[in-house]
Order: structure tokens, then sequence, then C-alpha cells
């Protein structure tokens, strides 16, 4: 996202009221950035510091007359809650105040840059554990491995710490040495490690070469040369990475029998980035057109077009996205289609069509503010934002190629996923899910294994698609009609609701589990709380059992549905047809209770 010119703000000092302190200074500065957006010169507008008088005024009297002095930490959390409390009252979940001691992390979510050992991780069995390091880090180079369980650093355990607690001594300065202690099949190997630059790499391909895990093999069918690249973020750079990635795939080759014959581009899951790269990217493909415009209140309208008259050849390309694609994803993929370039496949895209600023608070001791300025606009007008009073925003499918996916199908596509993206000692993809056989050389010569290997339904959606264009000339729907309109709108109804009924079940169950703790008898420490059911359980139906202090049955409850949380929340119960026996005993038929039955503490 493009970064502004900082504000600056000056402060009018005969417009303070005698007797007032260091906040009015530090709070009128910090809030009439965040209220203005653009540079002004206060002293030109002394009505806009009337907005601020009840918040001062509030502010002064919880100091002097406040049962506690007021400390510190306690004016501090007040003036970001000001603060927040104005950005919230927009309705605008992407404008946003960022503190002066988070901004390290926000820029390091922006750019896919910091300083570490270059490495994910996480919390296993209490330990810090290696998930996998990262290509070209110091991590990598120290013989770091998947599946190391990082015992110590520092000197101290990291038994019993978070994620966060780890990652915080991990970070920090280019140069600076960490000293950690892993444990790898029960041997201790202590290592040093030198804290450097990372950069995440935001293109993937098919999976990791076997020669060189650091390296993606970029074809999803190697027969008719069919080329797939994935990107998660739009990073700075990531354009040329991109290019990097498809040359290497054999784009622009001057054998015509190694050259690529089609492409699939995959957008799902990638939140969006830096406008410019997105434009850069599609650049590579289009001829000629309007990629996207931005507009905003402050603004003159800016148009972004085609002008390297395509650097990579027009082959059939397919662009796959779904409900996570937002922002920069969702400009790159509708140029694309819109310019009659791509065909989309997958779900409707995300829906976020604002365009964010960082803008640097004068007074606000380092502290920023992602402010919307300006929206995006497709090349054929095309509003990308998501609004409650529109059933249309983002990018849809094209005609024919709308793939839904099940909860079940994302579960196993996203599970192979992770496993291929791990970098593991002497290269290779690792494992499929579930302890499957490691794939050889053979198998990823075999674009029909590739695809059963992947459990990916809109990736195959994809793949048919990109391979009927090249046999036929002509692009073949491999999907659904799609939702259009009402249709939209009812959908994200019934999901709205469909989420109320989630919170609310929740909270009951919280209620729950509070309750048993309160009145549990005995050391709370060893009470044990938990759920009659797991989060994932595949339930087909059952019966349940209400047994008397003696151990009799007196009543046999039928799970008329596969969902146990929703049976037991709403009192779903069905008379049965006819008693059945339990040993000796009969069990009496159950009528829907008014309130569900409680869980038990062992």
């Amino acid at each position: 996202m493009p970064v502004s010119p900082r504000a600056i703000v000056t402060h009018p000092t005969a417009a303070h009221r005698s007797g007032t302190n260091w906040f009015r200074l530090s709070l009128v500065g910090v809030l009439a950035a965040a209220v203005a957006g653009s540079t002004i010169a206060l002293t030109q507008k002394p009505a806009e510091l009337q907005f601020f008088d009840p918040i001062i005024d509030v502010k002064t009297t919880l100091s002097g007359l406040y049962v506690e002095k007021l400390t510190d930490e306690q004016l501090k959390k007040m003036q970001e809650g000001a603060i927040n409390g104005m950005i919230e009252a927009l309705g605008d979940p992407y404008t946003v105040y960022v503190p002066g001691d988070k901004v390290g992390n926000f820029n390091k979510d922006l750019t896919g840059e910091y300083v570490g050992i270059g490495a994910s991780i996480n919390i296993r069995d209490g330990w810090l554990t290696i998930v996998s390091p990262l290509e070209d880090s110091p991590a990598y180079r120290a013989g770091i491995m998947a599946d190391d369980r990082v015992i110590e650093i520092d000197g101290q355990t990291t038994q019993g710490l978070s994620a966060d607690e780890c990652i915080a001594k991990l970070i920090g300065v280019a140069g600076t040495k960490v000293n950690i202690i892993i444990e790898r099949k029960g041997e201790k190997i202590p290592m040093t490690l030198t804290r450097a630059p990372i950069k995440t790499r935001s293109v993937k391909g098919v999976h990791r070469l076997e020669n060189d895990a650091e390296k993606w093999d970029f074809k999803i069918d190697p027969v008719r040369r069919i080329g797939y690249v994935r990107l998660t973020q739009f990073t700075p750079g990531c354009a040329e990475e991109i290019l990097d990635a498809l040359l290497e795939a054999g784009a622009t080759d001057s054998d015509p029998g190694k050259r690529l014959q089609g492409l699939i581009l995959d957008l799902r899951d990638n939140g969006g980035g830096v406008l410019e790269e997105a434009i850069a990217i599609a650049d590579l493909f289009l001829t000629e057109g309007t990629i996207v415009s931005t507009r905003g209140r402050s603004f003159p309208e800016r148009v972004a077009r085609a002008i390297d008259k395509g650097t990579l050849p027009n082959i059939p390309l397919a662009v796959l996205v779904n409900g996570s694609s937002a922002s920069a994803s969702e400009v790159l993929a509708g140029a694309l289609v819109e310019n009659n370039r791509a065909v989309a496949i997958g779900t409707r895209s995300f829906g976020k069509g604002s365009v964010q600023s960082v803008r640097k608070l004068p007074n606000g001791n380092g502290a920023e503010l992602k402010i919307t300025e300006q929206g995006y606009y497709l090349p054929t007008g095309k509003s990308i934002s998501r609004k409650d009073t529109s059933a249309e925003w983002g990018v849809d499918p094209t005609k024919g190629f709308f793939v839904p996916m099940t909860d079940r199908e994302l579960i196993e596509m996203y599970r192979v996923r992770r496993e291929l993206e791990i970098i593991r000692s002497g290269g290779g993809a690792g494992g499929g899910p579930n302890g499957a056989a490691t794939p050889t050389e053979q198998d990823w010569s075999n674009p029909d294994w590739i695809l059963s290997f992947l459990k990916d339904p809109q990736l195959s959606a994809a793949v048919k698609a990109v391979q009927g264009k090249i046999d036929t000339g002509a692009w073949k729907p491999t999907g659904k009609e799609g939702l259009i309109g009402a249709q939209i709108a009812f959908d994200e109804l019934t999901r709205a609701r469909r989420l109320q009924q989630q919170l609310e079940r929740e909270m009951i169950r919280v209620d729950r589990r509070i309750e048993a703790l309160e009145t549990a008898s005995g050391d709370l420490a060893k009470a044990k709380v938990g759920d009659l059911w797991p989060q994932d359980a595949d339930l087909t139906g059952g019966k349940m059992q209400i047994t008397d202090k003696d151990g009799k049955v007196i009543a046999t409850l039928d799970i008329t549905g596969n969902n146990l949380q929703r049976w037991l929340i709403d009192a779903d119960v069905k008379k049965p047809d006819s008693p059945t026996s339990e040993g000796d005993n009969k069990p009496v038929a159950a009528n829907p209770a008014p309130s569900p039955a409680k869980p038990q503490t062992p």
C-alpha cells in the first residue's frame, strides 16, 4: 500500500487554556492528526480544538478527583482509548491507530521483513518447536530442521513460554547473536546464531525440489507444460519474484517444446499488500488497458494502465480466488479478468477495496495512523468494496467456474499445503498428510497423481480448465454457474445468522464452564473442567443415557442430528419409536427439555 508523506501539525499555544498540562498538548496533536488525516495548520482552524474540549475536561477531572491517583500506564490507556474510540466510530475496520511500541510489528506485517533467525515456530507439548526454517535464513544455514525442539534461548528454558514470548527473545538487532539449545532425537545440540534481516518469500510453487529445498517446482502439469504460481502476499519486490519464477518454469523459453503453454495464478488467502506490486504483475500479462483506478475525497483520480505491452506470452491463464483474497489480490484478479486476459476460478473474493496510507503522528511518540483515503475501482468502474447496502463487491468467478469447497475439503487442502511448505533435511516435499509416503520425482511428473495428492478441488478445476483451453482453444466450464445478486445477499445473511447462533452457543458453554469452576468443591486447580465433545467431532447421531445415583438408566435420549453441540443447546430430542433394552433397565422416552443438560465436573 502506498505510504503518504508525513502529516505536519502545528500546535497553537494561544489556543490552550491556562492550567492544562502536558496531556492537552500531546492529545490534541495526536487526535488532530487522526481526524484531519492531512497537513493542517491548526492555527488557522481554532474551531478544531473545540472538538477535544470534552475529552480534555474528562481527563482533567479524573486526574484531579478520581479515588486513586492515575498512573502513567492508566493515562496511556486513556489516551489510546480516546483515539481508538474515535476511529471505531467511523465503522471502518481498515483505519487503525498503531502505538509507537507496536510500529515495528506493524511494519513487519506490511513488508514481510523482520530481523531474527528465520524460522516458523509453534508450541508443541509445552516446548518451542520448529515448524520449518525459512529460505536463506540463519536458522537454515545453521542446520536447524523441522521438528527440532528449542529447549533454551540465551540460558532460559522455553518450557511454558508462549509463542510470542519466544519470538520476542529470538528477534532483535541485526548482527547480534542468540544462543539456543535444540533437542533432536534425544540429543541436545547448542547453537549460536547471528540475527539477520529476514524477508519472507511470498512466491511458492507446486512442491519443493528434491535436490534444493529452498527452491520450488512451478509446473502443475509437466505433460502439457502448465505452470503454477501461488502468491501469498504482495510484498515489496514480489512482481520480480513472480517473473523470475515464470522464467524459471519456461514462460519465454526459446524452445517451443519447453515453453509454458498455460498458467495458473493462485491468489487464494492472499490478503493484499503493496498496490504497486499488483499493478506491476498485471502489467506482465496485459498488452493494454486499465488495470485499476483509485478515487478519494482529497485526492485526484489516478488510473493505472498497462505500459509494458505484456512481458509474458499470451498463454491461457486462470486465476484462483476465494473469500480471503482481498485488496491487491482483487485488483490483480479483476484487472486480468475484466481485460479478458484470464478466467477467475473459485469463489467470490473478500471485497476489501480501499486504499490505506500510513501517516506518522508528529507528537505521538512514534505512533502511526493507517487511514483509509481512497477506494479501488476495477477497469469497468465497479467498486471492489464490500458494503452492507450492496450485493455486489469484489471479483466473482467467471461464469461456469464457481467452485465452492466444504470445510472438510478445506482442511485436507491446507493440511497438504502445510506439509509441502516445510523445508526438510535433504530437500524434498516430505510426506503427505496422515503419514502418506514421501512423493518421488516420478510422482511429480504425473499430473493426475499431483492433483490427487494435493486434494484441492479448486486447483483441479483450474488445471482442467487450462487443459481444455490448450486442447480445444475454448474455455469450458469446470465448475458451477455461481451465485449472483440476491443469492449472494441471502448467502451472506445465512452465514451471518449461523455465526450469531454459534456465538450464542459458545457463550452458553462459557457460562457453564464458569459455573462449574465456581461451584467445584475442593482445590479448583485440581478440578477438571472440559467440554463434553471435541470441537472437530464428526457425528452421525447417537444416544445419551441418563442414570440415577445408583447407576440405573432412567432415560435414553436420541441424538437426532450430526452436531452434538447444536443438539444439546437446542434440546433437539425425539421420542424413540419403542423402548430399547440396556441390560436389565428399560429407558424412558425423553421429551424435549427447555434447557440443555449441564456438563459434569468429574
